[in-house]
């Protein structure tokens, strides 16, 4: 398995915690051991750029997923695609929620991974499955480690 990591936000990150939860949700969703994954911190203009570009939303966000086309089947090896998240956005997110911003990107970085996935809330009956299912990956990981 590969996941390559770059912080480009200017603050620190969690890297190497980052790199162990998803290597855990990988397994965890029962991924082939040999999948790649990309995971990039940026900063928010950056993340205000991409959010235009491929939300056609306007402002910064928390996290965004770009799955790379899995063919359906196979069990081959396969690069999964990119997780994006913002450790900035992820700082205020956490303070709002009460918690820490490394849980918060935490929680980002298994959002993210679900989205590539598949994964989305976009109504109700989603929302539960996917947030408890990211909510469920980060505690038995840090029961794990």
């Amino acid at each position: 398995m590969t996941i390559e990591i770059t912080n480009r936000s200017g603050v620190d990150a969690p890297v190497d915690e980052i790199e162990s939860l998803l290597t855990f949700g990988i397994d965890y969703m029962e991924l082939h051991p040999d999948c790649e994954l990309s995971v990039t911190f940026v900063d928010d203009k950056e993340m205000e750029e991409l959010h235009i570009k491929w939300m056609d939303e306007p402002g910064t966000t928390d996290v965004l997923s770009f799955p790379m086309d899995m063919p359906e089947g196979s069990d081959d090896a396969v690069t999964l695609g990119d997780i994006v998240i913002d450790p900035i956005v992820a700082a205020n997110q956490a303070a709002t929620a009460g918690h820490s911003t490394q849980h918060e990107i935490f929680i980002l970085a298994a959002h993210g991974l679900l989205h590539i996935l598949g994964y989305d809330h976009a109504d109700k009956d989603e929302e539960k499955i996917m947030f408890d299912l990211q909510e469920a990956i980060v505690e038995k990981w840090a029961k794990a480690k």
